[in-house]
């Protein structure tokens, strides 16, 4: 890689034998649209892949579920989309809009897409590289205010891309994919591990599978025999406000909702503190009886009253790892459907009492084989951190590649 002369544009500075185009000026655009959902014969049974802004999170897109038929596409604003062409997020929940995506299928798009379509002029992956690394760029560029902003095919057409020529295009690519390659080997590790360790939760904390040296029955135990819990009130006016996510764990509450609490209202809140737990009631995706997790990122934490929270009892804190494994496989399910009382799920929430929780009925394994199975998974979890950090430096390093090869102040030999 050589570094080369440079002159000043639109963009900043770009080599001198590079130029500046506008996507108008060298690819034609389309948007997408949806069949009438009042006509089933648009819908059922379709084969015509239609594919939603929800989709672009996978960035290369070799599927999606949604289906329209071919009546469906030839009697709404829907078209068919060739291969390679650079996808993005017109509007959608979140951080959709001005996501980039190229499909690597043919496939049809809502409304909500919009669709930059290949030919012999550019290079497809050097565009969809040079528009993903401008995520925060385009989301400025949308129309509208706040979350309710949206883009449209006349900003994406008068959006300025340096361009290299098409030999360096290839170059540039090649050498971005190399990290790519890195970055999808490295996630389907993760993805190995992590099926691994579920497969291995559901035998081992089942007692579907003993280990060596093991044969005792599992106790059968009450939940409050081995948990009390855990009624602190925020009396200190600890500003650590934190949400319990299914997915994510303990989140500041203003990352999360991005809100604040106010100070005053603080002092009714419960104060966790590290190796504690927190019941969150509300059902998620994958989470249909709610959430367990153990306070290990801070030392203390504010959270609702609406949560149950508990710790072990003393003769049991030796068995905090144990349970932490234990409450991920979500074994306490099938307690909790005998539990939930009839029609109790206002706003999002189960109708579990603390009282009915503390009843619960658990079986575990006694002290040393705890140890043993959380050994195994604690060694795996290990691994997974240690991948999940590996990857996080490759995507940290292709980030930093892209600043300096899509706008050429490195150069790549062709």
């Amino acid at each position: 890689m050589n570094k080369v002369q440079t002159k000043i544009t639109s963009v900043g500075k770009i080599p001198q034998d590079w130029e500046i185009k506008k996507i108008k000026e060298f690819a034609k655009t389309t948007a997408g649209g949806t069949p009438s959902t009042r006509v089933s014969s648009y819908w059922d049974n379709g084969t015509v892949r239609w594919m939603s802004s929800g989709d672009l999170n996978q960035k290369k897109i070799f599927e999606v579920e949604g289906r329209i038929t071919e009546e469906g596409l030839k009697n709404s604003s829907a078209r068919m989309i060739p291969p390679k062409s650079i996808l993005i997020g017109l509007a959608g929940q979140g951080k959709t809009r001005g996501t980039v995506a190229i499909n690597m299928v043919e496939l049809s798009t809502n409304q909500s897409v919009a669709a930059i379509l290949p030919n012999e002029k550019f290079v497809p992956e050097f565009l969809y590289y040079n528009l993903d690394m401008r995520y925060d760029e385009l989301r400025k560029l949308s129309t509208g205010d706040g979350g309710r902003g949206g883009l449209n095919l006349q900003i994406i057409n008068s959006i300025p891309i340096p361009f290299p020529n098409l030999l360096e295009q290839k170059s540039i690519v090649k050498y971005l994919q190399t990290w790519d390659n890195a970055i999808e080997q490295t996630e389907n590790l993760i993805a190995a591990k992590e099926k691994l360790k579920k497969g291995l939760m559901q035998q081992l904390l089942t007692s579907g599978k003993r280990l060596k040296g093991f044969k005792g029955k599992w106790k059968k135990t009450k939940f409050s025999d081995v948990f009390e819990r855990v009624t602190r009130k925020n009396t200190e006016k600890n500003q650590n406000v934190v949400t319990v996510s299914a997915q994510r764990g303990f989140v500041k509450q203003n990352d999360f909702f991005n809100k604040f609490v106010a100070s005053e209202e603080l002092k009714d809140y419960f104060l966790l503190e590290r190796g504690e737990f927190v019941y969150n009631k509300s059902y998620s995706k994958g989470y249909d009886w709610g959430a367990v997790k153990l306070l290990k990122e801070f030392d203390k934490a504010v959270v609702t009253t609406l949560y149950i929270c508990f710790k072990m009892k003393k003769e049991f804190m030796n068995s905090t790892d144990f349970f932490e494994h234990f409450f991920a496989a979500n074994i306490i399910n099938e307690g909790l459907t005998k539990i939930a009382h009839e029609g109790g799920r206002a706003h999002g929430l189960l109708n579990v009492t603390p009282k009915d929780f503390f009843s619960l009925k658990i079986f575990i394994p006694d002290v040393e084989e705890q140890k043993a199975i959380s050994n195994i998974l604690n060694s795996i979890d290990k691994e997974i951190c240690f991948l999940k950090e590996y990857l996080n430096k490759l995507t940290e390093q292709k980030k930093g590649l892209m600043q300096v090869l899509l706008t050429g102040k490195v150069r790549v030999k062709i």
